[in-house]
């Protein structure tokens, strides 16, 4: 029974704490755009990423 004085005070700060973090990602923008990223990914350009050697060819990946 002493161990529920301990307990249950410290679930309700914890479960405060994250509802505290999950307004403040609300607040801050983090669910704008959920879909986007899974689009950016399909018609992502790879070639503009590879860097160029001296010679002008292009580096393959490793």
């Amino acid at each position: 029974m002493n161990a529920l004085y301990l307990t249950i005070p410290l679930a309700m700060l914890i479960a405060l704490g994250a509802l505290i973090v999950f307004f403040w990602s609300l607040k801050s923008g983090q669910y704008e755009d959920i879909e986007g990223p899974k689009y950016r990914m399909l018609f992502d350009d790879d070639e503009e990423k590879k860097p160029i050697s001296k010679t002008g060819e292009q580096r393959h990946a490793e």
